[in-house]
């Protein structure tokens, strides 16, 4: 069985930045062998949340490769100039691409590296090779879309499998229902529904926002209720000074601050990522409510300040348990049950996917702690590097989990690879465990 460098899992645009980074650097020279394990069965990127005049947050040279390499082939500059868009773009006179385009620009850059990517293989289990009492080689065992194992050897292990979707508690016994659906698979499932009377989101993020102004356009005369915690929908702050926590070079100061104080900076700096859509699509949404106001019309509400208490399948509906949170604990009108055709839930993601992939890896990895570089620290004994993309938000900033700093995170990874041929690689001395995790500087749990 060939032992390769590098094994991947996942080739969503963290690993596909790393691809590039990887063979950039080793231009010219002797690459690495490097394999990357993806489940779906081509390129795909928020696939089901590619709508209709919806545009990326951040700036197109936040891309794979700008802030690493500006000379890049694999910019989106370069994309442009390739697809015979360039001038067209710069006549748009905008930093934020449409979602689509942004798309189509990620499986560009994909399609050349079709060759170290094994589509439609999920992983399931990475179990180590111990060899002389030292574990030498991680084992990566998969399974294709036929139901059949495949296993590869690896001297180093990214992962690179994004978030899983966030369903909260009160919605868990309906996973399945056709009628409650979360936003990471909205177009599929809401074209399986001709006209729906009556729809809840849940949530108070872009995605609920742009979810929001998707349903009122697509059913004209669809009740829409957009129902959320908070007191508002509360913008993102994007003034320069607070987009500094999105740069590069913030992950240092986040990274080695003491836990207290990095703890506190993620707390004060949340609504510059969560829960804030962005100004205009919230002026959009006041707008749609104004002239309901002016026409007399009570088509959609935003129910703020109100929490789902229960969630119950009645077949043909789904009725929803109301809390009003502002409403004294004696008010009539402090809880509410509403009935509605479709439930879609714009409630974000969640990070612990690594954990299950590692699980296996207990022994060495225990809670999970990251160097600098994005490498989990283990005992002297285990050879293996294994790096985490986009898992890393408590320790390395808000960023983490964006395309702020992709193509910076991978090039800090490379260059860790680097120090000498991975092929070469001595064994540890035997008795030395290295630092325990407690003590590895600055290494945060994750």
């Amino acid at each position: 069985m060939q032992v390769h460098d590098l094994i991947g899992i996942g080739f969503g645009p963290s690993n596909v930045a790393l691809a590039i980074a990887l063979e950039e650097q080793n231009h010219g020279g002797q690459a690495l062998s490097t394999v990357f394990l993806e489940k779906q069965p081509a390129f795909s990127w928020h696939q089901d949340m590619l709508l209709d005049n919806a545009h990326m947050q951040i700036s197109f040279l936040k891309d794979l490769a700008t802030l690493r390499n500006p000379s890049s082939r694999f910019t989106f500059i370069n994309y442009l100039h390739e697809k015979g868009r360039l001038q067209d773009f710069i006549n748009l006179k905008t930093f934020f691409p449409s979602r689509h385009e942004f798309h189509d620009y990620l499986a560009w850059a994909a399609s050349h590296f079709e060759d170290r990517c094994a589509y439609g293989e999920e992983v399931v289990e990475v179990v180590p090779e111990v060899q002389n009492g030292q574990v030498a080689l991680l084992r990566v065992r998969s399974r294709t879309r036929d139901g059949e194992l495949r296993e590869r050897l690896g001297r180093n292990l990214v992962v690179g499998v994004g978030g899983t979707p966030n369903i909260p508690e009160v919605f868990a016994p309906l996973r399945g229902s056709p009628r409650v659906f979360h936003s990471s698979r909205y177009l599929r499932s809401i074209s399986e529904h001709a006209q729906p009377r009556r729809i809840a989101v849940i949530g108070a993020g872009q995605s609920s926002a742009e979810l929001f102004m998707d349903l009122h356009g697509r059913y004209p005369s669809t009740r829409i209720d957009l129902i959320m915690r908070g007191h508002a929908i509360r913008p993102s702050d994007n003034s320069p000074f607070v987009n500094e926590v999105f740069n590069a070079e913030f992950v240092d100061h986040v990274y080695h601050r003491p836990d207290h104080e990095r703890d506190a900076m993620l707390r004060s700096y949340w609504h510059a990522n969560y829960s804030a859509p962005d100004l205009a699509i919230i002026e959009t949404i006041f707008n749609v409510c104004y002239e309901q106001r002016v026409r007399g019309e009570e088509r959609h509400r935003i129910l703020r300040r109100h929490e789902v208490l229960g969630a119950r399948d009645l077949g043909g509906s789904i009725r929803l348990e109301l809390q009003d949170l502002d409403a004294g604990p004696e008010a009539s009108h402090a809880n509410q049950s509403n009935e509605y055709d479709l439930v879609v839930l714009g409630t974000g993601y969640e990070r612990r996917q690594h954990r299950d992939l590692l699980a296996s890896l207990a022994p060495w990895v225990g809670e999970i702690a990251v160097d600098r570089n994005y490498r989990v620290s283990t005992p002297a004994e285990f050879r293996p590097g294994i790096f985490l993309q986009g898992a890393c938000e408590s320790s390395h900033g808000l960023s983490d989990t964006l395309l702020s700093v992709t193509a910076v995170r991978t090039g800090e990874i490379t260059a860790a690879l680097s120090p000498a041929p991975l092929g070469n690689v001595p064994p540890a001395p035997l008795g030395n465990h290295g630092p325990s995790r407690r003590n590895v500087a600055y290494a945060a749990r994750i």
